[in-house]
């Protein structure tokens, strides 16, 4: 459902070989331009990975620990990884990195870091960039949404959600990676004028913008792209729960407001699959719903809703008919269509990733495991710590969700920067 255009990264050939390249290319495939991957779902579609990693981790190919501060997780296309960073208060800032080596290839200036005072404290780059043909489309904490040359990082046009569009973050500023689809870039300003915004991916111009009844904040969560009840929708998990937008004409479909009931931070974004969704978020619970159609009007159906199930920063993935994530330091089972939980184990809180069979954690103390999802039990297979971690102990909290693509597992922890390669021989 996601249009999700790549290049190949062919060079010096004619226009109608690299035309063919960047169909047949298999670096195609393995392209991770966007947060959570190509279908915003936590999934690589990488394979041919390792099984198993030696006591020590996976070879380590490169560090770097130039990249700025900030929690914002890489995309990678073609050769090339993108992501924010930050220097200080004053200058947040998109970055392009070889993919072979680690090595700067431009930074471009966003602004400034969202609403420093917040308490607690860890005022930083947040947001993953997305990379669509051409164009990089990067969203500052303070809401400086920026589309750039992605090959040079020029600017070609700039919004600010709070100037252009009224918008109103939370406490930790704006967090929300852009999703682009069928010509559009939309995310969420909050607020009562234009809680969502869509706008033409080329020009920046309002296509259309959707102000919710009562207006709501933007949450921590990024939108994703879902056919329910027949109709193509936006679905978001705002600070005061999740909504559906008819993502022809940006009206209001249904909203469904428990799992965001009484939580500071709504971060999960949300998993949609044959007609269901999940979301959660801390102190308030998670729920599997189904929004459907009656009459005209639209309804939600809870399947279930626990306040068990998991709920925390480093989202949730699918595997098969399960979901699995965790809420602070306990990993988490889950029945997908049912929400009945298969078994709960304890684990550092960790973001979720799935390619080629295993799922991949980045814990937010910095380890790194390798795990065989399974129904049964937790199965954990390996885990380490990569060398030369941040020495901030305060704010040095792992956030950034695991990238994998072209083999390589990316990982990214405030200003530092690891590629390891899991490709089988």
């Amino acid at each position: 459902m996601l249009r999700h255009q790549s290049r190949s990264g062919a060079r010096g050939c004619g226009r109608l070989l690299s035309l063919f390249l960047m169909v047949a290319s298999p670096a195609i495939a393995s392209d991770y331009a966007q947060f959570r991957g190509p279908h915003r779902d936590g999934h690589s579609s990488e394979t041919g990975l390792l099984r198993e990693w030696p006591k020590e981790g996976p070879r380590l190919v490169w560090q770097v620990k130039d990249i700025g501060s900030g929690y914002s997780t890489p995309s990678v296309a073609g050769d090339t990884l993108y992501l924010l960073g930050n220097e200080g208060l004053d200058n947040e800032f998109a970055l392009a990195l070889s993919a072979r080596d680690g090595k700067r290839l431009w930074s471009a200036k966003l602004g400034k870091v969202g609403h420093p005072d917040q308490n607690p404290r860890y005022p930083a780059a947040r947001s993953t960039p997305t990379v669509e043909g051409d164009s990089v489309y990067a969203l500052g904490s303070e809401g400086d949404l920026v589309c750039l040359a992605r090959a040079s990082g020029k600017e070609i046009w700039r919004k600010n959600l709070r100037e252009d569009f009224g918008g109103k973050f939370g406490e930790w500023a704006y967090a929300e990676s852009p999703l682009v689809d069928h010509g559009l870039v939309l995310c969420t300003p909050g607020g009562s004028n234009a809680t969502i915004v869509a706008l033409h991916a080329k020009t920046g111009e309002v296509a259309w913008t959707c102000a919710l009844p009562e207006g709501d904040e933007a949450s921590y969560s990024s939108m994703i792209a879902a056919r329910l009840g027949g109709v193509d929708q936006y679905v978001q998990f705002f600070a005061k729960g999740l909504a559906g937008i008819d993502a022809a004409h940006g009206k209001l479909l249904w909203r469904y407001e428990r799992t965001a009931k009484g939580s500071p931070a709504v971060m999960v974004t949300p998993v949609a699959d044959d007609g269901l969704i999940y979301s959660g978020a801390y102190r308030a619970g998670g729920a599997v719903v189904r929004p459907v159609q009656k009459a005209g009007a639209w309804e939600v159906e809870e399947i279930r809703f626990d306040t068990k199930l998991p709920a925390g920063v480093g989202g949730v993935v699918k595997v098969g008919d399960f979901l699995y994530g965790s809420t602070a330091d306990i990993a988490s089972c889950v029945e997908f269509k049912t929400g009945i939980i298969r078994w709960q184990e304890r684990a550092p809180a960790s973001s979720w990733l799935y390619a080629d069979g295993r799922c991949y954690l980045h814990s937010e103390n910095g380890e790194v495991a390798l795990i065989e999802p399974s129904p049964q039990t937790f199965h954990e297979l390996a885990r380490f710590t990569p060398p030369g971690r941040p020495t901030d102990e305060l704010h040095s909290k792992a956030w950034a969700y695991p990238v994998i693509a072209g083999g390589k597992l990316y990982l990214r922890e405030l200003n530092c920067l690891w590629c390891y390669d899991i490709k089988q021989p």
